[in-house]
């Protein structure tokens, strides 16, 4: 073996080591998420993270693009060197059976993923459904959506919680993967701190237009990736042909949004249902396009898309996992 080859080879085994690291966090992580859910609001850091950058606001706050740069750029770089503070503390600490990275990784993972909770929040509204209760579904909508759900029947909130289930399976549990994968406990967490700034301040309106704009597109540029991984890996899931999961993007073209409607677009296709169309905010309403060729969503349809989001989160797994150790069965192919 030459010299050359002896160097490219010792590159690369920190980097095989770190990925391996973070594929058993990941495994862990969502393992944790699945039996325990998310922890409390009181002592959750994002919640605690959100009350800070809350009175960062309070101080920062302009009608203007720049002071929205530093708001968002305070909130990911704090969030990234805690990241970093306690991978270099665990690892200084970790043992051959737990190593550092395995630790930091698989805490922040866990921090950032959110897909018990989401599962149970929609699986809550299908059993107000279910029993005929529409005020109850009314009611539990808003922990779900941001739309106004007086205006909604029972098919309009059922596509509402499909929805929510799809761009939240981004958001909340492919995505935090993704950036666990790429980055470790710094990159999950300024990818859960970019995401949060996205919920709090990335609203067209007269207060955040400005304020609120970096927040919006670095939040668009982060989930741009995950949002396409999502996709295939629901066409892996349900078998997808390949012109049925064309015919859907191309659909989500037109979408507000680059990447929920991508998410809307897959599970619409892998449902056989029909999402899209209007959306009614309490400030405003949105006409956004038909996704899917299917029929309208019923009640059952919700349980049916909180399955097909935990499959997806294991199968994002089990390919980060595939990646870590060179197999070759993880292809998206």
């Amino acid at each position: 073996m030459t010299a050359v080859a002896l160097g490219a080879g010792r590159r690369r085994a920190p980097v095989a080591q770190a990925l391996g690291q973070r594929a058993a966090a990941l495994t862990l992580a969502l393992a944790v998420d699945r039996i325990v859910g998310e922890p409390p609001d009181a002592v959750h850091p994002v919640a605690i993270f959100g009350d800070v950058m809350e009175r960062v606001e309070d101080r920062l706050w302009a009608d203007s693009r720049a002071a929205g740069i530093l708001y968002t750029t305070v909130g990911v770089a704090a969030s990234a060197a805690a990241g970093v503070l306690v991978t270099r503390f665990l690892r200084a600490r970790g043992s051959s059976r737990w190593p550092g990275e395995v630790l930091s990784a698989g805490a922040a993972s866990y921090i950032a993923i959110a897909g018990r909770d989401l599962g149970r929040r929609a699986l809550a509204v299908r059993g107000a459904l279910g029993a005929g209760d529409l005020e109850q579904a009314r009611g539990l909508l808003p922990a779900l959506v941001g739309r106004d759900p007086s205006v909604l029947d029972g098919e309009g909130i059922c596509r509402a919680v499909i929805e929510s289930v799809a761009e939240n399976t981004v958001d909340a549990v492919v995505a935090p993967i993704f950036w666990a994968m790429v980055g470790g406990a710094p990159g999950v967490l300024a990818y859960r701190a970019v995401n949060t700034l996205d919920a709090m301040v990335g609203y067209r309106n007269q207060r955040y237009d400005r304020f609120g704009w970096a927040s919006a597109r670095l939040d668009d540029v982060l989930n741009y990736i995950p949002a396409r991984w999502t996709a295939l890996l629901v066409r892996r899931s349900v078998r997808w042909e390949g012109t049925e999961i064309a015919d859907a993007l191309r659909q989500a073209r037109s979408h507000p949004s680059p990447n929920a409607g991508v998410a809307e677009a897959a599970w619409a296709g892998a449902l056989g249902v029909r999402l899209g169309g209007r959306t009614v905010y309490p400030d405003r309403t949105e006409d956004r396009p038909e996704l899917g060729r299917g029929r309208a969503p019923e009640p059952a349809d919700i349980e049916r898309a909180v399955r097909l989001s935990e499959t997806v989160a294991r199968a994002a797994v089990a390919q980060c996992v595939g990646v870590a150790g060179g197999g070759r069965w993880w292809s998206l192919r």
